[in-house]
């Protein structure tokens, strides 16, 4: 199943895919909603590499929900649609979901930029369930996003 969603953010899209690149960026919009802890390797890095993680979930940092792999993977557009235009992938997998491949896609727009977010899950009979998380879970994240956009990117925001 689907999920996807769109926002405008008044920021460079530049300034947005340097924050995408980051682990501090995915920890930050997902509290509190969803914790991640890194189990493999032991810390995440600056920025993402292309390469799989291994995180523990919890949903509100109290229950467990598993382990996750983020597949990190990314590619630059610009050149075939002739403005800014950079996707990150995370196609990844996890304790209760067979699939989760996000596609995260920035593209200049106006005086700052499209954010998307798409995300395809499955996970067996449980897909309804995961689905309707990651119909939230987006929506929450992204109003992070507006509001660490707002306060000038102060991570130490609420």
């Amino acid at each position: 199943m689907l999920v996807e969603r769109t926002v405008f953010l008044s920021c460079s899209p530049q300034k947005c895919f340097a924050e995408v690149q980051t682990p501090r960026l995915m920890l930050h919009i997902a509290r509190p909603l969803v914790r991640f802890a890194p189990i493999e390797p032991k810390v995440l890095p600056e920025r993402w590499e292309q390469k799989e993680y291994l995180v523990s979930v919890r949903i509100f940092g109290l229950l467990p929900m598993g382990r996750q792999w983020v597949n990190i993977s990314g590619r630059d557009r610009s050149n075939e649609v002739g403005r800014f235009h950079m996707e990150l992938r995370d196609n990844g997998r996890g304790t209760l979901m067979s699939k989760w491949d996000h596609l995260i896609t920035i593209q200049a727009s106006g005086q700052g930029c499209s954010y998307s977010d798409r995300v395809e899950v499955q996970a067996g009979l449980l897909t309804p369930l995961v689905w309707a998380f990651a119909w939230f879970f987006y929506r929450h994240r992204q109003r992070r996003w507006e509001h660490l956009v707002a306060n000038g990117f102060a991570y130490g925001q609420p």
